[in-house]
Protein backbone atom coordinates (compact mmCIF):
# COMPACT_ATOMS: atom_id res chain seq x y z
CA UNK A 1 0.00 0.00 0.00
CA UNK A 2 1.39 3.49 -0.63
CA UNK A 3 1.54 5.92 2.07
CA UNK A 4 0.01 9.40 1.56
CA UNK A 5 2.30 12.31 2.83
CA UNK A 6 -0.49 15.54 2.83
CA UNK A 7 1.49 18.66 2.88
CA UNK A 8 -0.47 21.93 4.12
CA UNK A 9 1.97 24.38 3.34
CA UNK A 10 1.89 23.50 -0.37
CA UNK A 11 -1.35 24.01 -0.66
CA UNK A 12 -1.00 27.44 0.68
CA UNK A 13 1.94 27.69 -1.98
CA UNK A 14 -0.44 26.81 -4.64
CA UNK A 15 -2.77 29.25 -3.70
CA UNK A 16 -0.48 31.69 -3.98
CA UNK A 17 0.75 31.41 -7.22
CA UNK A 18 -2.65 30.50 -8.98
CA UNK A 19 -4.42 27.54 -7.87
CA UNK A 20 -6.63 29.48 -4.96
CA UNK A 21 -9.89 28.61 -6.46
CA UNK A 22 -8.52 24.69 -5.76
CA UNK A 23 -10.89 24.03 -2.23
CA UNK A 24 -13.94 24.49 -4.57
CA UNK A 25 -13.87 21.62 -6.34
CA UNK A 26 -16.12 19.16 -5.10
CA UNK A 27 -15.01 16.45 -7.67
CA UNK A 28 -18.02 15.99 -10.10
CA UNK A 29 -15.62 15.49 -12.63
CA UNK A 30 -16.89 18.16 -15.28
CA UNK A 31 -13.46 19.17 -16.37
CA UNK A 32 -12.35 15.81 -16.97
CA UNK A 33 -15.26 14.82 -19.26
CA UNK A 34 -15.24 17.79 -21.11
CA UNK A 35 -11.01 18.34 -21.52
CA UNK A 36 -10.78 17.37 -25.27
CA UNK A 37 -7.60 15.75 -25.38
CA UNK A 38 -7.47 14.70 -21.65
CA UNK A 39 -6.34 10.25 -21.67
CA UNK A 40 -9.85 7.85 -21.54
CA UNK A 41 -7.66 5.92 -18.77
CA UNK A 42 -7.04 7.84 -15.43
CA UNK A 43 -8.08 11.67 -16.99
CA UNK A 44 -6.97 14.86 -15.91
CA UNK A 45 -7.63 17.62 -14.11
CA UNK A 46 -9.70 15.64 -11.97
CA UNK A 47 -7.42 13.59 -9.80
CA UNK A 48 -4.96 16.62 -9.58
CA UNK A 49 -7.75 19.11 -8.55
CA UNK A 50 -8.37 15.92 -5.13
CA UNK A 51 -4.64 15.31 -5.17
CA UNK A 52 -4.05 19.02 -4.53
CA UNK A 53 -6.59 19.85 -2.23
CA UNK A 54 -5.00 16.98 0.06
CA UNK A 55 -1.58 18.26 -0.20
CA UNK A 56 -0.07 15.47 -2.27
CA UNK A 57 3.39 17.55 -3.27
CA UNK A 58 4.67 14.63 -4.64
CA UNK A 59 2.09 13.04 -6.58
CA UNK A 60 1.60 16.21 -8.30
CA UNK A 61 5.28 16.94 -9.23
CA UNK A 62 5.34 13.45 -10.50
CA UNK A 63 3.14 13.50 -12.46
CA UNK A 64 2.96 13.67 -16.16
CA UNK A 65 -0.27 14.76 -16.81
CA UNK A 66 0.13 18.33 -15.72
CA UNK A 67 2.47 18.30 -18.58
CA UNK A 68 -0.25 17.40 -21.51
CA UNK A 69 -2.98 20.02 -20.60
CA UNK A 70 -2.13 22.58 -22.93
CA UNK A 71 -4.47 25.20 -20.77
CA UNK A 72 -7.08 25.95 -23.46
CA UNK A 73 -9.20 26.93 -20.26
CA UNK A 74 -12.41 24.88 -21.20
CA UNK A 75 -12.76 22.96 -17.94
CA UNK A 76 -12.10 26.02 -15.69
CA UNK A 77 -15.02 27.53 -18.69
CA UNK A 78 -17.54 24.52 -17.85
CA UNK A 79 -16.80 24.32 -14.21
CA UNK A 80 -19.78 24.66 -11.90
CA UNK A 81 -17.98 25.61 -8.87
CA UNK A 82 -15.59 28.29 -10.64
CA UNK A 83 -13.02 25.66 -9.05
CA UNK A 84 -10.33 26.75 -11.87
CA UNK A 85 -8.46 23.94 -12.45
CA UNK A 86 -7.06 25.04 -15.64
CA UNK A 87 -5.23 27.44 -13.32
CA UNK A 88 -4.31 24.70 -11.25
CA UNK A 89 -2.34 22.94 -13.42
CA UNK A 90 -0.67 25.98 -14.38
CA UNK A 91 -0.10 27.07 -11.09
CA UNK A 92 2.24 23.34 -10.52
CA UNK A 93 3.98 24.07 -13.21
CA UNK A 94 5.00 27.23 -12.18
CA UNK A 95 5.93 25.15 -9.21
CA UNK A 96 7.96 23.21 -11.12
CA UNK A 97 9.71 26.20 -12.61
CA UNK A 98 11.17 27.52 -9.55
CA UNK A 99 12.27 23.86 -8.53
CA UNK A 100 14.14 21.76 -11.06
CA UNK A 101 16.77 24.05 -11.79
CA UNK A 102 19.16 26.21 -9.48
CA UNK A 103 19.88 28.86 -8.15
CA UNK A 104 16.49 28.85 -6.21
CA UNK A 105 16.32 32.66 -5.55
CA UNK A 106 15.59 32.97 -9.41
CA UNK A 107 12.48 30.62 -8.90
CA UNK A 108 11.53 33.24 -5.56
CA UNK A 109 12.20 36.63 -7.94
CA UNK A 110 10.13 34.72 -10.73
CA UNK A 111 7.42 34.02 -8.39
CA UNK A 112 5.95 37.96 -7.44
CA UNK A 113 5.78 41.43 -9.66
CA UNK A 114 7.42 43.07 -6.20
CA UNK A 115 10.68 41.51 -7.28
CA UNK A 116 10.52 42.92 -11.06
CA UNK A 117 12.94 46.00 -10.44
CA UNK A 118 15.39 43.64 -9.25
CA UNK A 119 15.06 41.28 -12.84
CA UNK A 120 15.61 44.36 -14.89
CA UNK A 121 17.82 45.93 -12.56
CA UNK A 122 20.60 43.66 -13.13
CA UNK A 123 20.17 43.98 -17.28
CA UNK A 124 20.06 47.88 -16.42
CA UNK A 125 23.02 48.55 -14.82
CA UNK A 126 24.70 46.19 -16.65
CA UNK A 127 24.37 48.30 -19.81
CA UNK A 128 24.11 51.55 -18.09
CA UNK A 129 27.53 51.27 -17.15
CA UNK A 130 28.64 50.00 -20.44
CA UNK A 131 26.97 52.91 -21.78
CA UNK A 132 29.09 55.65 -19.69
CA UNK A 133 32.18 53.56 -20.22
CA UNK A 134 31.91 53.77 -24.44
CA UNK A 135 30.84 57.50 -23.64
CA UNK A 136 33.70 57.90 -21.72
CA UNK A 137 35.87 56.58 -24.43
CA UNK A 138 33.69 58.21 -27.42
CA UNK A 139 34.08 61.44 -25.90
CA UNK A 140 29.96 61.49 -26.19
CA UNK A 141 26.92 59.72 -25.31
CA UNK A 142 25.07 59.71 -28.54
CA UNK A 143 27.93 58.78 -30.91
CA UNK A 144 27.65 59.19 -35.13
CA UNK A 145 29.63 57.88 -38.29
CA UNK A 146 31.94 60.33 -40.14
CA UNK A 147 29.34 60.98 -42.47
CA UNK A 148 26.56 61.48 -39.44
CA UNK A 149 24.41 58.27 -39.18
CA UNK A 150 23.61 56.48 -36.23
CA UNK A 151 25.16 53.13 -35.35
CA UNK A 152 25.08 51.47 -32.11
CA UNK A 153 28.15 49.54 -32.35
CA UNK A 154 29.90 52.72 -31.77
CA UNK A 155 28.06 52.87 -28.54
CA UNK A 156 28.06 48.91 -27.96
CA UNK A 157 30.06 47.19 -29.61
CA UNK A 158 29.20 43.64 -30.37
CA UNK A 159 32.69 42.12 -29.97
CA UNK A 160 33.14 43.24 -26.29
CA UNK A 161 29.84 43.99 -25.03
CA UNK A 162 26.83 42.63 -26.78
CA UNK A 163 28.23 39.02 -27.77
CA UNK A 164 30.17 38.02 -24.71
CA UNK A 165 27.48 38.76 -22.40
CA UNK A 166 24.43 37.24 -24.16
CA UNK A 167 26.73 34.40 -25.45
CA UNK A 168 27.32 33.17 -21.74
CA UNK A 169 24.13 34.17 -20.57
CA UNK A 170 23.13 31.80 -23.33
CA UNK A 171 25.43 28.64 -22.13
CA UNK A 172 24.55 29.01 -18.40
CA UNK A 173 20.82 29.34 -20.20
CA UNK A 174 21.39 25.63 -22.08
CA UNK A 175 23.04 24.43 -18.85
CA UNK A 176 20.41 25.49 -16.90
CA UNK A 177 17.64 23.45 -19.12
CA UNK A 178 20.14 20.51 -19.31
CA UNK A 179 19.97 20.22 -15.33
CA UNK A 180 16.18 20.83 -15.22
CA UNK A 181 15.03 18.49 -17.79
CA UNK A 182 16.92 16.06 -16.20
CA UNK A 183 15.06 16.67 -13.08
CA UNK A 184 11.87 16.68 -14.18
CA UNK A 185 11.95 13.33 -16.42
CA UNK A 186 13.18 11.93 -13.05
CA UNK A 187 10.00 12.91 -11.67
CA UNK A 188 7.82 11.22 -14.29
CA UNK A 189 6.28 7.75 -13.46
CA UNK A 190 4.29 5.69 -15.64
CA UNK A 191 1.23 4.95 -15.01
CA UNK A 192 -0.84 2.11 -14.93
CA UNK A 193 0.09 -0.30 -18.00
CA UNK A 194 1.68 1.07 -21.05
CA UNK A 195 0.86 -0.80 -24.51
CA UNK A 196 3.47 0.04 -27.23
CA UNK A 197 2.37 -0.63 -31.18
CA UNK A 198 4.29 -3.27 -32.06
CA UNK A 199 4.91 -4.46 -28.62
CA UNK A 200 8.29 -1.57 -29.68
CA UNK A 201 9.25 0.74 -26.81
CA UNK A 202 10.40 3.68 -29.03
CA UNK A 203 13.45 5.82 -28.04
CA UNK A 204 13.42 8.58 -26.28
CA UNK A 205 15.47 10.23 -29.36
CA UNK A 206 12.39 8.85 -31.37
CA UNK A 207 9.65 10.31 -29.16
CA UNK A 208 11.56 13.44 -29.02
CA UNK A 209 11.68 13.83 -33.18
CA UNK A 210 7.83 12.34 -33.79
CA UNK A 211 7.01 15.31 -30.74
CA UNK A 212 8.80 17.96 -32.80
CA UNK A 213 7.86 17.65 -35.62
CA UNK A 214 4.35 16.00 -34.89
CA UNK A 215 2.99 18.45 -31.79
CA UNK A 216 5.31 21.17 -31.69
CA UNK A 217 6.05 22.37 -35.38
CA UNK A 218 2.22 22.71 -36.04
CA UNK A 219 0.90 23.70 -32.62
CA UNK A 220 -1.64 20.20 -33.51
CA UNK A 221 -2.77 20.04 -30.20
CA UNK A 222 -3.85 23.44 -29.78
CA UNK A 223 -6.33 23.01 -32.88
CA UNK A 224 -7.76 20.08 -30.74
CA UNK A 225 -8.03 22.24 -27.58
CA UNK A 226 -10.67 24.52 -26.76
CA UNK A 227 -13.76 26.29 -28.49
CA UNK A 228 -12.20 29.52 -29.38
CA UNK A 229 -8.81 27.48 -30.26
CA UNK A 230 -8.27 29.79 -33.80
CA UNK A 231 -7.02 32.81 -32.41
CA UNK A 232 -4.84 31.33 -29.38
CA UNK A 233 -3.43 28.67 -31.81
CA UNK A 234 -2.63 31.58 -34.76
CA UNK A 235 -0.83 33.88 -32.01
CA UNK A 236 0.96 30.57 -30.53
CA UNK A 237 2.32 30.07 -34.59
CA UNK A 238 3.13 33.31 -35.11
CA UNK A 239 5.74 34.16 -32.15
CA UNK A 240 7.21 30.83 -32.30
CA UNK A 241 8.10 31.45 -35.94
CA UNK A 242 8.60 34.88 -35.31
CA UNK A 243 11.74 33.57 -32.63
CA UNK A 244 12.48 30.96 -34.98
CA UNK A 245 13.12 33.71 -37.87
CA UNK A 246 15.17 36.07 -35.47
CA UNK A 247 17.43 33.17 -34.06
CA UNK A 248 17.76 32.34 -37.72
CA UNK A 249 19.07 35.73 -38.23
CA UNK A 250 21.21 35.84 -35.14
CA UNK A 251 22.92 32.64 -36.14
CA UNK A 252 23.70 34.03 -39.42
CA UNK A 253 25.08 37.42 -38.21
CA UNK A 254 27.03 36.08 -35.77
CA UNK A 255 28.40 33.01 -37.66
CA UNK A 256 29.03 36.22 -40.66
CA UNK A 257 30.78 37.94 -38.16
CA UNK A 258 32.85 35.30 -35.95
CA UNK A 259 33.49 33.34 -38.74
CA UNK A 260 36.14 35.15 -40.15
CA UNK A 261 37.63 36.26 -36.91
CA UNK A 262 38.45 32.46 -36.34
CA UNK A 263 39.61 31.54 -39.65
CA UNK A 264 41.66 34.76 -39.68
CA UNK A 265 43.44 32.76 -36.66
CA UNK A 266 44.74 30.00 -39.35
CA UNK A 267 45.57 32.46 -42.03
CA UNK A 268 42.04 32.45 -43.93
CA UNK A 269 40.89 35.79 -45.03
CA UNK A 270 37.21 35.55 -45.69
CA UNK A 271 35.09 38.67 -45.53
CA UNK A 272 33.20 39.76 -42.19
CA UNK A 273 29.40 40.22 -42.04
CA UNK A 274 28.97 43.43 -40.35
CA UNK A 275 26.23 45.66 -39.17
CA UNK A 276 23.71 47.10 -39.91
CA UNK A 277 22.60 45.21 -42.81
CA UNK A 278 20.92 46.62 -45.80
CA UNK A 279 16.83 46.87 -45.52
CA UNK A 280 16.93 45.25 -49.03
CA UNK A 281 19.57 41.73 -47.48
CA UNK A 282 17.77 38.82 -46.88
CA UNK A 283 18.72 38.80 -43.55
CA UNK A 284 16.94 41.62 -43.03
CA UNK A 285 13.61 40.75 -44.79
CA UNK A 286 13.93 37.70 -42.89
CA UNK A 287 14.27 39.93 -39.47
CA UNK A 288 11.56 42.04 -40.11
CA UNK A 289 9.22 39.65 -41.42
CA UNK A 290 9.86 37.71 -37.46
CA UNK A 291 9.33 41.14 -36.48
CA UNK A 292 5.95 41.26 -37.80
CA UNK A 293 4.74 37.83 -37.05
CA UNK A 294 5.98 38.89 -33.50
CA UNK A 295 3.43 41.58 -33.11
CA UNK A 296 0.56 39.51 -34.82
CA UNK A 297 1.14 36.77 -32.38
CA UNK A 298 1.17 39.46 -29.66
CA UNK A 299 -1.72 41.47 -30.21
CA UNK A 300 -3.44 38.07 -30.50
CA UNK A 301 -2.83 36.30 -27.40
CA UNK A 302 -2.64 39.70 -25.50
CA UNK A 303 -6.41 40.54 -27.05
CA UNK A 304 -7.26 37.01 -25.41
CA UNK A 305 -5.59 36.89 -22.50
CA UNK A 306 -7.85 40.55 -21.73
CA UNK A 307 -11.31 39.34 -22.82
CA UNK A 308 -11.12 36.38 -20.08
CA UNK A 309 -13.19 36.47 -17.64
CA UNK A 310 -11.78 36.38 -14.25
CA UNK A 311 -14.59 34.08 -12.32
CA UNK A 312 -13.52 31.17 -14.80
CA UNK A 313 -9.38 31.57 -15.48
CA UNK A 314 -6.84 34.04 -13.86
CA UNK A 315 -4.40 36.58 -15.41
CA UNK A 316 -1.15 35.32 -13.66
CA UNK A 317 2.14 36.96 -13.07
CA UNK A 318 3.58 35.29 -15.00
CA UNK A 319 1.31 35.45 -18.05
CA UNK A 320 2.13 39.30 -17.84
CA UNK A 321 5.64 39.28 -17.23
CA UNK A 322 6.10 36.80 -20.46
CA UNK A 323 3.74 38.86 -22.78
CA UNK A 324 5.24 41.99 -21.14
CA UNK A 325 8.97 41.41 -21.58
CA UNK A 326 8.35 39.82 -25.22
CA UNK A 327 6.03 43.01 -26.38
CA UNK A 328 9.16 45.03 -24.81
CA UNK A 329 11.34 43.56 -27.11
CA UNK A 330 9.55 43.54 -30.89
CA UNK A 331 8.18 47.33 -29.56
CA UNK A 332 12.17 48.46 -29.07
CA UNK A 333 13.41 46.42 -31.54
CA UNK A 334 11.11 47.81 -34.15
CA UNK A 335 11.55 51.35 -32.92
CA UNK A 336 15.58 51.14 -33.07
CA UNK A 337 15.47 50.21 -36.83
CA UNK A 338 12.70 52.85 -37.42
CA UNK A 339 14.79 55.80 -35.19
CA UNK A 340 17.93 54.56 -36.82
CA UNK A 341 16.80 55.10 -40.19
CA UNK A 342 15.52 58.17 -39.20
CA UNK A 343 19.00 59.29 -37.79
CA UNK A 344 17.37 60.46 -34.55
CA UNK A 345 20.10 59.64 -32.01
CA UNK A 346 18.54 61.02 -29.07
CA UNK A 347 16.10 59.16 -29.13
CA UNK A 348 17.33 55.91 -31.14
CA UNK A 349 20.46 55.17 -28.65
CA UNK A 350 18.03 55.32 -25.42
CA UNK A 351 15.67 52.76 -27.32
CA UNK A 352 18.59 50.62 -28.17
CA UNK A 353 19.71 50.47 -24.53
CA UNK A 354 16.32 49.56 -23.78
CA UNK A 355 16.10 46.93 -26.16
CA UNK A 356 19.34 45.46 -24.70
CA UNK A 357 17.81 45.43 -21.13
CA UNK A 358 14.41 43.79 -22.56
CA UNK A 359 16.65 40.65 -24.26
CA UNK A 360 18.66 39.90 -21.27
CA UNK A 361 15.55 39.16 -19.64
CA UNK A 362 13.69 36.83 -21.85
CA UNK A 363 17.47 34.92 -22.52
CA UNK A 364 18.99 35.12 -19.02
CA UNK A 365 15.93 34.13 -16.93
CA UNK A 366 14.13 32.12 -20.02
CA UNK A 367 14.47 28.65 -17.43
CA UNK A 368 12.41 29.91 -14.92
CA UNK A 369 9.73 31.90 -16.78
CA UNK A 370 6.36 30.65 -18.40
CA UNK A 371 8.37 30.21 -22.18
CA UNK A 372 11.00 27.83 -20.33
CA UNK A 373 7.86 24.91 -20.58
CA UNK A 374 8.67 25.59 -24.69
CA UNK A 375 11.18 23.21 -23.86
CA UNK A 376 10.16 21.46 -20.41
CA UNK A 377 6.85 20.28 -21.94
CA UNK A 378 8.20 19.52 -25.12
CA UNK A 379 10.30 16.78 -23.02
CA UNK A 380 7.51 15.80 -20.98
CA UNK A 381 5.47 15.16 -24.18
CA UNK A 382 8.39 13.32 -25.41
CA UNK A 383 8.45 10.90 -22.43
CA UNK A 384 4.80 11.07 -22.64
CA UNK A 385 5.08 9.38 -26.15
CA UNK A 386 7.69 7.35 -25.43
CA UNK A 387 5.79 5.08 -22.13
CA UNK A 388 2.60 5.18 -23.94
CA UNK A 389 0.91 8.03 -22.20
CA UNK A 390 -1.74 9.36 -25.20
CA UNK A 391 -3.63 11.98 -25.38
CA UNK A 392 -8.08 11.23 -27.08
Amino acid sequence: MQRLNPDPQFVRELQGVGGDALTKCYQCATCSVACPISPSSQPYPRKEMIWAQWGLKDKLMTDIDVWLCHNCGTCSDLCPRGAKPGDLLAAIRNMTYRSIAGPAVMGKWMSSVKHLPVLAGIPAVIYLVIWIIMAAIRGTAFPLTEDGHVVYGLLFPGDYTIDPIFGLAALYVIYTFYVGVKNLLKRFEPEGEVIFVGGKKPSMLRALWDTIIGEIVTHKKFADCGEDKAPRKIGHLAIFYAFIALFIVTSIVAVGHWGPVFLGWVGVDVHQLHTPIPLTSPIKLLANLGAVLGIVGLVLLTAKRVAKDPKKSENSYYDWYLLGVIWAIFLTGIGSQLLRLANVKYLAYPTYYLHLVAVFMLLAYLPWTKLGHFVYRTAALAYARRIGRKVM
